[in-house]
Formats: C-alpha cells, sequence, structure tokens
C-alpha cells in the first residue's frame, strides 16, 4: 500500500515579515512553559467539591449554546479514517493470502459428517489373528479404506495451471492456445466435474472381498476425486515427425513434441497434458499444411494426407508428419505410414494390434511406436523446437512505435528507409517474411549440408594418412549456419609446417576462406569440396617441402603452382619445386597434383670437379643438359613424405 502524505499548515506563527520577504516565526514553547499553559487550564478551585445539579444544568446548557469547536489538530478527523481504512485493507489482504495461497498454511477446513448410529444388535469384532481365516465372511463390495483427496483443494489445484470457468451447474476448462495468438478453430474444452466413486477400484481388493491391513494397498496414493473429460478428437498421444531421405535412404530425422511427456503427478495433469500436446500436434501440422499449399517452389510441394513431402536438394526429400494414436492399447506392433511416390516410405507408426488402420490424420486401432529405426539427431530437433515456440512469442511481440502515435508493427529499419533513401525492391524484401514452413526447409537444408561436409571431410582423413587432416567444428553455430576450421599437417612436423583454412556452412552453399586469403564459394555438391580439399593437400606437400629446405639448408631454385607441362590433371593444376643443395651439384625435383601421386627427381651434374669460368659462374648451370632420375620414395625409409625427403636430402649433402 501506498504512503498517504498530508501537508499541514506551519504550527508557527508568523511575527514579522521583513522588507525583503524573509518571516520570522514564533519560537515554540519549551517543555516547562508547555508544562505552565496546560496548567492554567486546570481549575484548582473546586478542591474536589461537589458540583450542584443546578450548575450542572448551567454548564450543558451553555455548552449546547457554544459553537462548534474543531479538535485541537486540524487534521485529526482525517488520520482517524485513514487510519481505520488502512485496517480494513490489511484484513483484505490477508484473506486473499490465504486464498490465493495454500490454505493448509493458515487453515484446514474438514467437513463435519454425522455419526453413523450404532446397529442394534449384538456384533462381534474379529481379533486380528482371525480376520484372515473368516475373511470370507464379509460382503464381497466392501473395500478398503483408502485417502481421498478434497475437492475444492484439487480444483484449486487445477486452476492454478489451467484456464478454468463456471457456465451454470458446470465447470470447463479450455486447453487451446488463444491466449497467446492461436486461429486455430479446433476447440479444446473440458469438462471437470466431482468423481462420484472416490472408494477405489476393485481390483485393490482381495478376492475374499476384504484387503489385510498389512498389504502393500494401505500405502497407495490418495485417489482423485476430479474428473476431467476430454473431447474425443484429443485422447491419445501425437508428435510430428521430420524426416530427411535420399531416395529411399534415410539420412536423419527429428522428432518434436514427444509422446511420452509426462510432467504431473496426478492422472488428470498427464490427462491434459496429453490431450494439449495433440492439439498442438494438429495445429501445427495444419499451418504447415496450409503454407505448403500456398508456396509456389520450383519444385511444388506434395500434401498428402497426413504427410507433407518436400523437395530440398535434387534427391534429397524433408517429410513431415503428423503422427497421432487414439488407442487405449499400446501394443509394439504396427504398420507404416506410407507417403508419396517423391518422398518414398514416411514415419513410422504402430498400427497396433490386429492390423490398425490410417484414416486422415488419425491411426487408429494400436498403439504408438517409436521410429527407432532412423537416426534421431538432437541439433535438429533443439532448433526445431526454439523455432516452433517462436511463433506464438512473436505474435504479441511487436516493437514500440516511434513516435507513440505511429503505426503499430513498425520495425526499426522500415522507419529509417526513407532517411537511408530506400528504393521500391528493397522495401518489398525488407517487407516479406519467411513462412513457418520455410524456415523449417532452411534449417533442414543447413542441417543436411553440414552433415554431408562432415561426411566429405571425415572420408578424406580415413582415406589419407600423409598428411592428416585434421577438423575443429565450431560448438556456436546458429540453425542456419555452421563453421569448420580444417588443419593439414605432417606427422612429426606440425609445429611449424601446416596449412589451414575454414569453411562456412549455410543452407545452400559453402564459403572457404584459405591460408593466403583467398575466398572461394562452392555449391552443395559434395564433389566441389573434395577437390578442394585435395588442391590444398598438393599444395601443403609443396609449402612444406620449401620449409623442411630452409632448415636443411638447401636453395629454393623455382617453384610453380600452375605448371603448364607434363601430364594434364582431372581437375586443378600440378606444381612443382627445384631445390638445390648446399654446394650445388645436386638438384631434386618435386612434381605433385591433386589426383596425381608425387613424383621426385634427382639430378647431378655431369663432372665431379667445377672450374668457373667466364660463361659458366656456378655449378647449378651444370645440370642443364645433364639426365634426370625419378626417385622411388615409396620404397625409401621414412614414416611420411617430408621424412623422406629429409633422409633424401641428407643423403645427397653428404
Amino acid at each position: 500500500m501506498a504512503d498517504i502524505r498530508l501537508e499541514v499548515p506551519g504550527e508557527n506563527a508568523v511575527l514579522e515579515v521583513l522588507y525583503d520577504g524573509t518571516e520570522l516565526y514564533q519560537q515554540p514553547p519549551s517543555m516547562s512553559e508547555n508544562l505552565t499553559q496546560l496548567a492554567r487550564k486546570i481549575d484548582f478551585a473546586t478542591d474536589g467539591e461537589e458540583v450542584t445539579t443546578e450548575e450542572k444544568k448551567e454548564e450543558e446548557e451553555e455548552e449546547e449554546k457554544q459553537p462548534f469547536q474543531q479538535p485541537h489538530w486540524p487534521l485529526e478527523e482525517v488520520r482517524n479514517k485513514v487510519r481505520q481504512a488502512l485496517t480494513e485493507v490489511s484484513v483484505l489482504h490477508d484473506l486473499l493470502m490465504i486464498v490465493k495461497q495454500k490454505p493448509h498454511q493458515y487453515m484446514v477446513l474438514d467437513p463435519v459428517q454425522a455419526e453413523a448410529p450404532e446397529p442394534k444388535g449384538i456384533h462381534t469384532v474379529p481379533l486380528p489373528e482371525e480376520e484372515p481365516a473368516i475373511g470370507g465372511l464379509h460382503p464381497p463390495h466392501r473395500r478398503p479404506n483408502r485417502p481421498v483427496q478434497d475437492f475444492h483443494i484439487e480444483l484449486l489445484r487445477l486452476r492454478q495451471n489451467w484456464r478454468l470457468k463456471k457456465v451454470g451447474n458446470t465447470i470447463i476448462g479450455d486447453l487451446s492456445y488463444r491466449s497467446a495468438g492461436s486461429m486455430f478453430r479446433q476447440t479444446g474444452i473440458f469438462e471437470v466435474s466431482k468423481a462420484d466413486d472416490v472408494t477405489g477400484p476393485s481390483s485393490l481388493v482381495g478376492a475374499s472381498g476384504a484387503a489385510s491391513p498389512l498389504s502393500p494397498m494401505a500405502n497407495r496414493a490418495p485417489q482423485s476425486s476430479l474428473r476431467v473429460n476430454v473431447p474425443t478428437e484429443l485422447t491419445g498421444s501425437a508428435y510430428i515427425f521430420v524426416c530427411i531421405k535420399k531416395d529411399e535412404e534415410d539420412i536423419c530425422s527429428a522428432q518434436l513434441t514427444s509422446s511420452d511427456f509426462v510432467a504431473g503427478e496426478t492422472p488428470w495433469q498427464q490427462k491434459l497434458e496429453k490431450a494439449q500436446n495433440v492439439l498442438f500436434c494438429k495445429e501445427l501440422f495444419n499451418q504447415l499444411a496450409r503454407e505448403a499449399v500456398k508456396l509456389t517452389p520450383s519444385i511444388p510441394h506434395l500434401v498428402v494426407g497426413n504427410q507433407i513431402t518436400a523437395t530440398i536438394f535434387p534427391g534429397i526429400h524433408l517429410l513431415v508428419g503428423l503422427c497421432h494414436s487414439d488407442s487405449k492399447n499400446s501394443g509394439p506392433k504396427g504398420g507404416t505410414l506410407q507417403g508419396s511416390a517423391a518422398g518414398g516410405g514416411g514415419p513410422a507408426v504402430a498400427g497396433g494390434g490386429t492390423g490398425g488402420t490410417t484414416v486422415g490424420s488419425t491411426t487408429t486401432g494400436g498403439g504408438l511406436m517409436g521410429p527407432s529405426k532412423y537416426k534421431h539427431e538432437h541439433d535438429l530437433e533443439h532448433s526445431l523446437h526454439q523455432l516452433l515456440h517462436r511463433v506464438y512469442h512473436n505474435s504479441f511481440q511487436h516493437p514500440l512505435p516511434h513516435p507513440v502515435y505511429a503505426s503499430m508493427g513498425m520495425s526499426k529499419r522500415r522507419r529509417a528507409a526513407g532517411l537511408e533513401g530506400m528504393d521500391r525492391n528493397q522495401l518489398l524484401n525488407m517487407m516479406r517474411e519467411q513462412t513457418l514452413l520455410e524456415q523449417i526447409i532452411r534449417q533442414v537444408q543447413h542441417n543436411f549440408l553440414r552433415l554431408r561436409t562432415m561426411y566429405v571431410i571425415d572420408q578424406l582423413a580415413a582415406e589419407f594418412k600423409d598428411p592428416l587432416i585434421v577438423s575443429h567444428w565450431n560448438a556456436f553455430n546458429s540453425p542456419t549456419q555452421s563453421c569448420v576450421k580444417i588443419n593439414i599437417v605432417t606427422q612429426g612436423y606440425d609445429s611449424a609446417l601446416r596449412t589451414k583454412l575454414v569453411i562456412h556452412i549455410f543452407e545452400r552453399t559453402l564459403k572457404c576462406i584459405c591460408r593466403d586469403g583467398k575466398i572461394m564459394t562452392m555449391s552443395f555438391e559434395p564433389q566441389e569440396l573434395r577437390n578442394l580439399i585435395l588442391c590444398q593437400i598438393s599444395q601443403h606437400n609443396m609449402a612444406a617441402l620449401q620449409g623442411l629446405a630452409k632448415y636443411t639448408g638447401w636453395t629454393v631454385l623455382s617453384s610453380e603452382q600452375n605448371i603448364g607441362t607434363g601430364t594434364i590433371e582431372p581437375l586443378g593444376n600440378a606444381s612443382t619445386v627445384m631445390l638445390a643443395s648446399p654446394s650445388g651439384n645436386k638438384v631434386i625435383g618435386v612434381h605433385s597434383g591433386p589426383h596425381q601421386r608425387v613424383s621426385v627427381f634427382v639430378s647431378s651434374s655431369p663432372r665431379p670437379d667445377f672450374y668457373p669460368s667466364t660463361v659458366v659462374s656456378e655449378q647449378r648451370w651444370e645440370h642443364l643438359g645433364s639426365v634426370w632420375q625419378e626417385v622411388r620414395h615409396d620404397r625409401m625409409e621414412g614414416r611420411n613424405f617430408l621424412n623422406k625427403m629429409e633422409l633424401l636430402m641428407a643423403a645427397l649433402t653428404a
């Protein structure tokens, strides 16, 4: 409650006002002066004498004649009324706290039951030792005492989690998402009533009709006094199944809104949560199907029954299916929900029992079985959950207008469009919003392209042992963008000789940033990425060989990354490196290509002694007419290519 502030006039009177406006107040009396003034008001002359009745009458007449006198403090009556109002509000606040919070913290309301009249006649009470023997004498309708929860307390718990209202003598609730912005036509109305049979099921009773006090039935949980009736179309379990297929092969899958999710402790809580989950899945699939029909991509989407088929890449299809089982029996057997011809088989659903059938978007006749044969992708499931829960949030969260009298819903970028001079096409692109199905397709495209990139890199890493390919995936990615860093190193020489490149993965393209700063954009075809990495491996061998030559004292005569002679490469160009020994009498030539093996050649001076002349001043010019001999480095000792070249340089130098 807010504080009430009251301004009162000054208690000290103004004695004098100076010419400059300064006011001089009368000083307040001291305690002794105040006591003196109060003592003057007391009449000590009476001295305890009794006042006659005539004098009393005269005083009463004088008091009636006197006009109304205000109290000593002008705001005393206001103070008293405010204090009384504060007391009433405090009492009201305490009552509201008792109603809102758990009642047992303050009081417990026990129903008053009338005592049952004692039956006439003599009856015997069996002893504990004799009770099992004479249990068969009890009537079959007798059941053990089981605790029952209070109806109003349980109704209060139900009201804390679900929307309820009373219509006549009926209590109804709402499971829909209308308060969050949903426009789905199917209602989620359920009815709440008081359970008639609160004594417990007959299965708790033994064969003889009586339960032993030592049996585990005495420790059962309290029975619910509520009965919740949900619509028949919302019974059972349901989930949305997303699968990526390549022809007849399943690549990955994800399951949205798990059918086995149970958060409540009471049966009615579990029943309502499952019903709301079914309603959410139906509304979501209805929205996706409506968007799939309206969109006009290059390859149209197919909506057949309870399945949506979309083409994300050539030969790669996205399947979105609604799986709903409204049967009470959850058997492990079942059939498969068949899809369209373009997408192949659909998500697996347990048809159940003896021949379950699929009608519309509901599988009847059996229980629901999870798609165990698919490879579940948790990251795809997480990103799709975030996307779906953002739909209702964006329906209400609009940016505030600036200024306040502007239209609602206009973004900050649109407000600055006039100042930035945007044209019509830029404004149209800005106002266009992607549908829910388009955003799901974008995330699925990125997820598939990331899996394909990962497969190509792992395949090359297993194929090439020299050099080694090490990949580091960035864990902080967005649903439509990922990043991987690739290091190409040689075992034993990875401290100073390594090749680095970074690959950014988008929805349909790849962007590679090499060590020298070159940026290359590739499509979704895996062969392009494979060719790029093969070229980087060839360049790594040449760059690592030049770095090794500097450490061993050899001289790099020439280095060419795109040589035009020799065997033509099917993709890219070959590169060569020419190295001269410290004395200059030996020359090594190395030829490497993306698809050809590394070739090593050695040339030596034809004369063991060299005498410089005016024409040939250095011994390296003696190798121009010499014969090159190929070295079979695959038969040389060494762990890898650089180790063999290091041993070859050492042998030629000696």
